[in-house]
């Protein structure tokens, strides 16, 4: 899936290349594997989650959280034709990157995630039916998030579901010592490590030149500090329960990889 034609707008005016976005995405998401092992199927499971709550529906409205240049985000437009599928982050460098690559399947919309008024941004047209984020919710804070959790719960129909892929720690120490060495050890018969990782990615970006606009507006952007690694999984249920979902839990694990599914 890629645009059509040979360069892409983005906000103030920026335009990439088709084919340099096509050679830049597919490079960050082999750097994703790097530290998510079984992304694949991770990503896979929470299409599955989508494509089940939502079967029925004429068209489905999903935004996907922290899209990035929007791999989870295009999943879910290729698995589900009909849905209107809303990709939100705050880096006007990966969104540069996802319009020019997956074109007009794929809704980007600039916003920090978690600021007052972050929803507003969206300019959603009727109720969420859900939403989805992969690695990606754990850089708020509680405060942040305990605030993204209410806004969702607010704009989630009834039924509809929140579906989070990402890094959830275990609240006894020796279960979390466990899930993480069993995470390692998959990782070494996978080589994931073997994969770029994200200070590469981002110290080969800035030397591109075919990049220096998408960087610039970058720099003019307050973009986030990851600020909620240390909150557990069951931190992360007890507010999602706190926001208003009916039900919480996690429907896949391995080691600490979860994909967590709330139910409004």
């Amino acid at each position: 899936m890629s645009g059509t034609s040979g360069t892409t707008e983005v906000r103030g005016g920026t335009s990439v290349g088709v084919a340099t976005a096509a050679r830049w995405v597919r490079r960050w998401e082999d750097q994703q594997q790097h530290y998510a092992v079984d992304r694949d199927e991770r990503l896979t499971v929470i299409a599955d989650v989508v494509e089940h709550t939502t079967a029925g529906l004429a068209e489905p409205l999903v935004v996907d959280l922290g899209c990035g240049p929007g791999a989870l985000a295009a999943r879910l437009a290729a698995r589900l034709p009909h849905a209107a599928i809303v990709a939100v982050d705050a880096d006007p460098l990966l969104l540069g990157l996802g319009r020019a690559y997956y074109g007009p399947a794929v809704r980007f919309v600039e916003a920090v995630i978690g600021r007052p008024g972050w929803l507003g941004a969206l300019a959603l047209d009727r109720p969420l039916d859900a939403a989805v984020s992969t690695t990606a919710l754990h850089y708020l804070g509680e405060a942040a998030l305990r605030r993204v959790y209410r806004d969702l719960a607010d704009r989630l129909r009834p039924g509809g579901v929140l579906v989070n892929g990402d890094h959830l720690r275990q609240d006894a120490g020796r279960l979390c010592e466990i899930a993480r060495a069993v995470g390692r050890r998959r990782a070494e018969r996978r080589r994931v490590r073997s994969h770029e990782d994200w200070d590469s990615w981002w110290a080969a970006a800035h030397a591109d030149p075919a990049l220096a606009g998408l960087l610039a507006e970058r720099r003019t952007r307050p973009l986030p500090a990851s600020e909620g690694e240390h909150l557990t999984l069951s931190a992360h249920l007890t507010l999602l329960r706190e926001a208003g979902f009916r039900h919480a839990g996690p429907v896949w694990q391995f080691g600490n990889s979860h994909v967590v599914v709330a139910v409004r």
